[in-house]
C-alpha cells in the first residue's frame, strides 16, 4: 500500500488555480478544478521547465510556460506539443482541509 503525502492545505489551492508540492521526491503540481483536485508531475517532459511555477491552467489542462506543450490533468497525457511522453499521475484524496498524494497503482 502506498503512502500518503501532504502537499497543500485545500485552503491553498483555490478553484481554477494550482500549486506545486514534492511527492518521494519529485517534482508534482495539483489543481482545483471545480472542487476536484488532479495531480500531475510537474516538471514538462519535453525541456524540463517546472509546470507549477510557469504553467498557466487552461480548463483540465495545463500550458508550459516554456514551448508550449498541454499536459491533460486527469491522464498526464501530452495533449499538445512539442511533448510527446506524458507525465505520471497521482492519486489524490482530502483528509480534512489537507489534500494528499499517491503515486498512481
Amino acid at each position: 500500500m502506498s503512502e500518503w503525502t501532504t502537499v497543500a492545505s485545500t485552503a491553498d489551492i483555490a478553484e481554477g488555480e494550482m500549486v506545486g508540492g514534492t511527492v518521494d521526491g519529485e517534482d508534482v503540481l495539483v489543481a482545483n478544478l471545480g472542487g476536484e483536485y488532479r495531480a500531475i508531475g510537474a516538471i514538462c517532459t519535453h525541456a524540463g521547465c517546472n509546470l507549477a511555477d510557469d504553467g498557466m491552467l487552461e480548463s483540465d489542462t495545463v500550458m508550459c510556460g516554456c514551448h508550449g506543450s498541454i499536459f491533460d490533468l486527469a491522464s498526464g497525457e501530452a495533449v499538445g506539443p512539442p511533448a510527446e511522453e506524458p507525465e505520471p499521475v497521482y492519486r489524490v484524496r482530502v483528509e480534512g482541509d489537507e489534500v494528499q498524494l499517491a503515486p498512481a497503482e
